[in-house]
């Protein structure tokens, strides 16, 4: 096989291998999604925090395509076997769920880029020492930026803002950057990208960024030690002063603000019925929360397939005119065939007595070792040919690994 053959075998590996486990993932996010509306709805309505702390359920979705249950639970299997089935045999359809994670990536990123590039030309404001940018645009204030992260501010709220709105305004971003919500938004975004299939992930982005808001509402007024009712006279100075954005701004404005009366009237009510909360309280209920998705990240390692898995299968096939397994069986193959990184060692005696039992005629191959990706989706095993004629006990047959080149160890590493 010449390289390029081999680049395009492996291209549409990687195809199969990774949309038979996003596909899983898909699956699951549709559940989950479901559940998490359910929960925040229901029993999690007023419970502003714990709403928030839900979304990070989904940090666990994409680690769960190699679990080893959708292939060794019979229940799981009866359920999934037909995806599974699918999703290995159609190449043509693995090729339109990679293509569709491209794609996604591209407009969605792409409007983060574009934005990220709006905001570098605009120009620069000092407010109590802070940088900030000023546009035209009629937006309420935003942050663009992980790393660097700038805050917007439209121009006409500096002109018509006093320096204690203005400072609400800025701490209320702020409290955005320093809560992470710049992040858990980019996290989402490669969420909706791989798995795109599921439309809830980009429908439910209303509610999960409605949470957010909540959350830093609430933290911005305890900080500030005003009056709820002052953080949200502010508010409804800025839904007076603003109209909600132009269809054209790019959706990549995580927390532009909300731009629907029915929301912001949502979020006045939120403030109006603000209560102290405790601090220590909520950081365990957060630290408590990490630690939950670190615990179930490590069961659902030590319970998954891993990148490579050893193979210790032994079978043995003739070819006399065309090929043909003679026995998949290990455990007894096992017992008169071993093998090292070098050599295939046969119980000569045994070995012929079990061809003769199956009318074996010739050319005898026996096919050991290697590796597997997942159960029944590629790898590579080590193969020999047994020649008879020998008077050993033992037969030796040295053999040439076929592991030592650049396309098995690009496999493996996938």
């Amino acid at each position: 096989m010449s390289d390029w053959s081999r680049i395009a075998s492996l291209t549409d590996f990687c195809a199969v291998y990774y949309a038979t486990q996003l596909v899983r993932c898909a699956a699951i996010s549709f559940l989950l999604a479901g559940f998490v509306m359910l929960l925040r709805s229901v029993f999690f309505a007023r419970r502003v925090f714990l709403k928030g702390l839900l979304w990070s359920s989904f940090l666990l979705v994409p680690f769960l395509g190699k679990l080893k249950l959708f292939y060794e639970n019979k229940a799981v299997m009866n359920i999934t076997w037909r995806l599974t089935a699918a999703t290995m045999s159609w190449i043509w359809a693995d090729r339109i769920y990679i293509a569709g994670i491209f794609i996604a990536v591209i407009c969605i990123f792409g409007k983060r880029l574009r934005l990220r590039r709006l905001v570098s030309r605009m120009e620069k404001a000092s407010l109590d020492d802070i940088q900030v940018r000023v546009t035209d645009m009629n937006v309420t204030p935003f942050t663009v930026g992980l790393l660097k992260p700038e805050i917007v501010i439209p121009g006409v709220m500096l002109e018509s803002y006093d320096r204690a709105e203005l400072k609400f305004v800025v701490q209320h971003e702020r409290t955005h950057i320093r809560l992470g919500h710049l992040w858990f938004g980019f996290v989402w975004d490669i969420l909706r990208c791989l798995l795109w299939v599921n439309p809830f992930l980009t429908i439910f982005q209303k509610q999960f960024r409605a949470d957010m808001e909540d959350i830093c509402d609430r933290v911005c007024i305890q900080r500030s030690g005003g009056k709820a009712q002052e953080y949200g006279q502010v508010l409804l100075k800025t839904l007076k002063l603003l109209r909600p954005g132009s269809g054209g701004m790019p959706p990549a404005v995580t927390y532009a603000g909300e731009r629907e009366f029915a929301d912001m009237k949502r979020r006045m009510g939120e403030i109006a019925g603000f209560r102290p909360y405790q601090k220590r309280i909520c950081s365990c209920m957060a630290a408590m929360a990490v630690l939950t998705v670190v615990a179930i990240l490590l069961i659902v390692h030590i319970h998954s397939y891993a990148r490579c898995n050893e193979n210790r299968d032994i079978m043995v096939g003739n070819y006399d005119g065309e090929p043909e397994i003679i026995s998949c069986d290990t455990g007894k193959l096992s017992q008169m065939i071993s093998y090292d990184d070098r050599c295939v060692y046969v119980e000569r005696e045994a070995f012929e007595e079990f061809l003769g039992e199956n009318s074996a005629n010739g050319e005898i191959w026996i096919i050991f070792g290697g590796f597997y990706k997942l159960p029944g989706l590629a790898g590579a095993a080590e193969a020999c040919i047994y020649e008879s004629g020998s008077k050993d006990r033992i037969i030796q047959i040295p053999y040439e690994s076929i592991m030592d080149n650049w396309y098995m160890e690009l496999l493996k590493l996938l």
